[in-house]
């Protein structure tokens, strides 16, 4: 039953021990998103989508609640640690860092976006469109720091890391009117947003980005909390929001391949991780961890943010054995093992 469990923890060894004696082929890691790459962002703008409280970050360094929504890292941290980079990627609005250490790695995610502005709307969070103005912001702090040529360089030679779309489906799309009112199917929306998707990546590919790994939908119909509410059937995962991610998933992947015929230089990367989580989710114990349905945080069925009750008694004391920290987020584990999966898969060509 460990078998593949413990194969993955021998490539991560492995992968980390080639990955750094080659580090320096990227210079950075910048990251645009929602909350599967927030560093700490929303600690810093009024909302109430935050997570800088216990119990999250309770198997961080040090025990602390930066705002990143798990137990402790996340995927981007991992991917930063792999190439040789620092270790947690740090958020640009965060005050305790500057420039120096934003050149080397930065993050401009905002949990609850999504390519849609509507979406951002739903928990007042930073909008697609204003996490690109503060890589502006950014790029200008670099050019003043280092000099046209040296920022450039850092541009250039960067790895984006995008990570996007579960919110505009399930909280927006299917929990929001609006949107349905405009677009009458699904399909009419995906569409909507490839077009948002495709002038974001135009934008930031203008802006001077070449190295860009853009990563789908997760079987988003497994998430805890949907599969909480789906009593009908019986607390499967909802195979309805899997399709849809599928379906918008081979879009992006259309996508990717149109820009990279279109731009020169362009390395877009379709770094989807859907069929990985699936597999986690089917069969956990092949992995190494004991439960899928619910996550470690509360009753697991319906908590994140604010209803993570740091004085819950239902919290797990060991994340290590779930797949999800909360209804919403994959464990610290989880995430490791994606990020893994992903250099292994998609984005190791960059190192």
């Amino acid at each position: 039953m460990m078998k593949m469990y413990i194969l993955w923890l021998f490539f991560i060894q492995i992968l980390l021990h080639v990955s750094i004696s080659n580090s320096g082929k990227v210079p950075a890691i910048i990251v645009f998103g929602d909350s599967s790459v927030d560093s700490g962002n929303n600690n810093f703008i009024p909302t109430l989508a935050r997570s800088n409280f216990p119990p999250y970050g309770k198997d961080f360094p040090n025990g602390d609640a930066t705002g990143i929504f798990s137990n402790g890292r996340i995927a981007t941290d991992f991917i930063s640690e792999a190439f040789g980079l620092k270790p947690i990627v740090p958020a640009y609005l965060d005050p305790t860092y500057d420039i120096s250490d934003f050149a080397t790695g930065v993050c401009f995610a905002s949990a609850g976006t999504g390519f849609d502005n509507a979406t951002a709307n739903v928990a007042d969070v930073i909008p697609l469109w204003k996490e690109v103005e503060f890589y502006k912001d950014y790029q200008k702090k670099l050019k003043a720091s280092f000099g046209d040529e040296k920022a450039k360089e850092i541009i250039r030679e960067s790895l984006y890391l995008v990570s996007i779309g579960t919110n505009d489906f399930l909280e927006n799309y299917y929990t929001q009117l609006e949107r349905r009112m405009e677009y009458k199917t699904v399909q009419e929306y995906e569409d909507f947003l490839i077009v948002l998707a495709e002038n974001f990546l135009r934008e930031i590919y203008d802006l001077g980005a070449r190295k860009i790994s853009l990563t789908g939908l997760p079987p988003m119909g497994c998430l805890p909390l949907e599969r909480a509410i789906n009593i009908m059937g019986l607390h499967s995962c909802v195979d309805y929001y899997n399709d849809v991610a599928l379906e918008f998933n081979a879009k992006l992947g259309c996508l990717v391949s149109k820009l990279n015929k279109d731009l020169h230089g362009f390395q877009l990367v379709d770094a989807n991780a859907y069929d990985l989580i699936l597999q986690i989710v089917a069969q956990p114990s092949q992995f190494g961890f004991e439960d899928a349905r619910v996550g470690c945080c509360g009753t697991g069925r319906f908590e994140m943010g604010f209803f993570c009750d740091p004085k819950s008694p239902f919290t797990c004391k060991d994340a290590n054995k779930y797949v999800f920290w909360d209804a919403f987020h994959p464990s610290e584990r989880t995430s490791q093992l994606v990020a893994s999966y992903l250099i292994q898969k998609h984005i190791g060509k960059f190192l």
